[in-house]
């Protein structure tokens, strides 16, 4: 779909966008070649988390790759948390800096997400506008989509997906939990051989995320916002499973591991035996390296888990959203996608729907290099979509009250 809009129906759906989504398109009636010809010569500045090398290390690269092709400079703002981004684009609009801001592309998903889209602080639609768009898989992956809970509505452009799995040595562990449940008696099998990071990191969230869906009585509920008549109700199960869970982690449950790193550290140095990642291709690429033995597996439970897909979205203010476009585009490229998911760069899942490439794109990703700690997409499983982030905050805040956290 390419838009191509006249006359006063132009005037009557710029009305109506500006009312949503607070910000018009400007290249409603503009081809992609002038977006790019415009998008010459500007600077992109990418605000994305750089608390991962190898990241980090994915965004030099497309940076060389897209100054070479057209002419375009991406400088890297490295974020603790996506949420400083937002906050300066709060600031410039609380101040008037309608036109020139200073963000132009963001590393977004869920909360951010939301949080940007209901104070209007978004550009777009945009996503139609960008020819690679039409290999994202929006019917297989269902993220892709919706974010959260939350409709992307063109706001955002897909570029990695996430999955939880977990990770396990199999030189120790033949009996892995394989759904939420199994989780009690294994731990009281193995005491202290497993654990989950401090639950105010994204993955221990994630975790009581995934135990919330396997558990609540109505996993439905979790796609609306949460509220106090449903909170106790749905929440009760989880609190009773993780009651028997906490003796029998790691350190009696009394200390948690920061983050996700600082578990597979654990994982790495023999102290645990089971830990998790938001990134399947994680264990592979770590084994590759040499920072985990190479007898670790990664698999998912059998009725599924979490998976999410991370976005880049375009301020309202940016004074660059041509270039930010282009990179957007050049983020969706097959070719780009297949070198994002080689275990050897990133090991990010595609976004897209393989299946339907032509033949040539296909084998870019049938010759990606193996590893047996490496699942396929058949391993992972059903994807499960993420509750609605308010049930986030409530689960984690509840949990910190409950155990002193």
């Amino acid at each position: 779909m390419r838009y191509k809009i006249r006359s006063s129906f132009l005037g009557l759906l710029a009305t109506g966008l500006a009312i949503i989504v607070g910000h018009v398109p400007a290249y409603a009636s503009n081809t992609w070649d002038e977006i790019v010809s415009r998008a010459r010569g500007q600077t992109v500045y990418w605000n994305a988390w750089g608390g991962d090398e190898r990241t980090n290390a994915f965004i030099d690269w497309v940076g060389q790759q897209v100054r070479a092709r057209h002419g375009i400079t991406i400088r890297h703002v490295k974020l603790a948390d996506t949420a400083e981004a937002v906050s300066r684009v709060i600031a410039e609009k609380t101040a008037g800096r309608d036109d020139d801001g200073s963000v132009d592309l963001i590393w977004i998903n869920g909360p951010n997400f939301l949080s940007m889209k209901e104070n209007g602080l978004l550009y777009g639609p945009f996503t139609q506008l960008l020819p690679n768009y039409r290999y994202v898989d929006v019917l297989g992956k269902p993220s892709n989509v919706t974010d959260f809970t939350i409709p992307v509505d063109g706001m955002e452009s897909p570029w990695r997906l996430a999955q939880f799995v977990f990770n396990y040595n199999s030189a120790r562990v033949k009996d892995a939990p394989r759904t939420i449940k199994e989780f009690v008696p294994w731990a009281k099998a193995h005491p202290g051989r497993f654990t989950h990071p401090d639950v105010r990191d994204f993955m221990g969230a994630t975790f009581l995320k995934q135990a919330l869906i396997e558990l609540a009585p109505d996993r439905k509920r979790l796609q609306q916002p949460v509220s106090d008549e449903v909170f106790a109700e749905v929440t009760a199960p989880l609190w009773s499973w993780y009651d028997q869970l906490k003796p029998a982690l790691w350190r009696a449950g009394e200390q948690f591991p920061a983050n996700g790193p600082a578990a597979k550290q654990l994982l790495n140095d023999g102290e645990i035996d089971l830990s998790m990642s938001f990134d399947p291709a994680e264990a592979a690429a770590s084994i590759e390296s040499g920072l985990l033995p190479d007898t670790v597996r990664t698999y998912t439970l059998s009725g599924g888990t979490i998976g999410n897909t991370s976005f880049v979205t375009i301020p309202y203010n940016s004074p660059h959203k041509e270039a930010a476009m282009v990179v957007a585009d050049f983020l969706l490229d097959p070719a780009t996608q297949a070198h994002a998911q080689d275990i050897r760069v990133l090991g990010s899942f595609t976004v897209l729907a393989v299946e339907s490439l032509a033949a040539d794109q296909r084998r870019l990703f049938a010759d990606l290099p193996a590893n047996p700690a490496l699942p396929t997409n058949a391993d992972l499983g059903p994807v499960l979509l993420e509750p609605h982030p308010s049930w986030m905050t409530r689960i984690t805040n509840e949990w910190k009250q409950r155990y002193g956290g």
